[in-house]
């Protein structure tokens, strides 16, 4: 990586090395990952989620969503194997808690709605998890007001938001450099910083930043996250640990994006589109 500061660094194309994969390893051997996601009316965000966990390499992917939408989910996923949680908590608790003491990573937030059921739900996932653990979108709301108990927690936690999330997390963006402030959060907390946007920046707990490369604006469209908050959910499940797989998620992202924006245009490229391009970045 190129360090263009103290602490702080460019990842580019000759960062982005992938593991050779063993010829005998099995799924098993790629990721365990666990996906809490999806509510009435905001369906897109759970198989957005999913596809690129599953396009990213992740081994078995596991994608808890409401009961209410468990028939949509389950329609639209072919790869990722969806299961419903019920609308009480000590209810979703009992699926998602055996399952995920069974993964290797988990991913909460993406779509799941401001319910009181959500914010329980993504807090107890935070309390009980001992694999690293992305906090995505409507998880991050979920969190906000109480950034202090960060600090309890057992697990290596990323978070993904982009200004406005981070904002209500922090006052650092109206002081500080976006690597700044993220910097001082997750220093702060001991936590991942993946501060989305142009340049999108990863902070990790010891104070190093890196600052992506890859992008475009046609990737500024409704469900762009999700997709990245998958493939970094794959990365993880796969061994990577925090600060690596962020960067190097947000780096294929940028790429991906950057293909579909030559193939169709800023305006047309979507989401699915993102999702399609990681089969031939990744190659």
């Amino acid at each position: 990586m190129r360090r263009t500061a103290e602490d702080t660094y460019e990842f580019t194309a000759q960062d982005a090395c992938l593991p050779v994969r063993d010829e005998r390893a099995h799924k098993g051997d790629f990721g365990r990952v666990l996906i809490i996601a999806g509510s009435v009316g905001f369906t897109g965000a759970p198989t957005f989620a999913a596809r690129a966990a599953v396009r990213s390499g992740a081994g078995l992917v596991f994608l808890g969503v409401p009961e209410k939408i468990y028939g949509i989910e389950a329609v639209k996923n072919d790869e990722a194997m969806v299961f419903p949680l019920p609308e009480t908590l000590p209810g979703a608790l009992s699926r998602v808690l055996p399952r995920l003491r069974g993964c290797d990573a988990c991913l909460v937030g993406p779509g799941l709605g401001l319910s009181e059921w959500a914010k329980e739900l993504t807090w107890a996932v935070l309390e009980n998890s001992r694999v690293p653990l992305i906090v995505d979108a409507d998880g991050i709301t979920a969190i906000s007001r109480h950034i202090d108990s960060l600090d309890k927690l057992s697990c290596p936690l990323i978070l993904t938001p982009h200004e406005g999330e981070f904002a209500r997390l922090s006052d650092g963006l109206s002081r500080l450099s976006r690597e700044d402030a993220a910097r001082e959060f997750a220093l702060r907390h001991r936590v991942t910083v993946v501060l989305k946007g142009h340049r999108t920046v990863t902070a990790s707990p010891d104070g190093v930043c890196v600052v992506n490369t890859t992008g475009n604006p046609g990737m500024a469209t409704g469900g762009s996250g999700d997709v990245l908050a998958g493939m970094l959910l794959a990365f993880l499940g796969q061994g990577m640990d925090p600060g690596r797989a962020s960067a190097l998620a947000v780096w294929y992202h940028g790429a991906a994006g950057d293909l579909c924006a030559k193939e169709f245009g800023q305006y047309a490229m979507t989401p699915t589109d993102m999702t399609e391009s990681l089969k031939t970045v990744l190659r």
